[in-house]
C-alpha cells in the first residue's frame, strides 16, 4: 500500500513539473500577471486621427506596442512586430508616443519595410498614464476580453516561434 502511494505521488509531481514546464515563457523580459488587469476604457488614435476604442474588438490576442522614432530598440523589433501582424489570431497596435507628427512616423515605418501594421497615436499620453507605461519599447498583451495578460518591458523578436505558440496557447483564454 505503501508503495502504491509512493507511486502515486511520484507520478502526480512528475505531471505537475510537465504542467511548469509548458509555461517556460520564451524571454525574461515577459512579466505574465496572475489575475488579468481590467480597464474600463482603452482609447487612442489612428493616423487619421479617429479614435479607436478596444471595447469595439473582440476574439483576438491584442498587442499595444508603445513606441518612439528615436528609440532604437523599437527600430530593432519592430519588423517582427509587422510580422506578427500576419497571424489573424492576433491585432498589434503600434502607438508611437510622441508629439504627433504623420510624416515622420511615416518613414520611420517607410524606412523599416513595415508594411503589416499601421501607425496610431497617444500624443496627449491618457492610455500611457492609464497602463503605467514607463518607457519604450513596450508592449501590452491583451486577451480576446482586452484584459491585460502580460507585459513586455523592451524589445523582444516577437517573429520567435517559442513566443507565438506561447502566445496562442496561453493568452487566447
Amino acid at each position: 500500500m505503501k508503495k502504491k502511494s509512493i507511486i502515486y505521488f511520484s507520478i502526480f509531481y512528475l505531471i505537475c513539473i510537465n504542467l511548469n514546464a509548458n509555461i517556460i515563457l520564451p524571454f525574461k523580459n515577459i512579466n505574465v500577471h496572475e489575475k488579468p488587469i481590467q480597464y474600463s476604457n482603452i482609447v487612442f488614435e489612428d493616423f487619421n486621427k479617429k479614435q479607436v476604442n478596444l471595447k469595439n474588438y473582440s476574439n483576438k490576442i491584442y498587442i499595444l506596442n508603445f513606441w518612439a522614432t528615436w528609440c532604437d530598440p523599437c527600430k530593432k523589433e519592430m519588423p517582427s512586430l509587422d510580422k506578427l501582424q500576419e497571424n489573424n489570431d492576433i491585432e498589434v497596435f503600434a502607438i508611437n508616443l510622441e508629439k504627433k507628427n504623420k510624416k515622420r512616423t511615416a518613414k520611420f515605418f517607410a524606412d523599416l519595410n513595415i508594411k503589416n501594421l499601421s501607425i496610431f497615436y497617444d500624443s496627449d499620453l491618457k492610455l500611457v498614464k492609464l497602463l503605467g507605461i514607463r518607457g519604450v519599447p513596450t508592449s501590452v498583451i491583451l486577451n480576446k476580453n482586452r484584459e491585460e495578460i502580460a507585459r513586455i518591458i523592451g524589445d523582444i523578436d516577437f517573429s520567435n516561434t517559442d513566443f507565438i505558440n506561447w502566445l496562442l496557447s496561453n493568452v487566447r483564454n
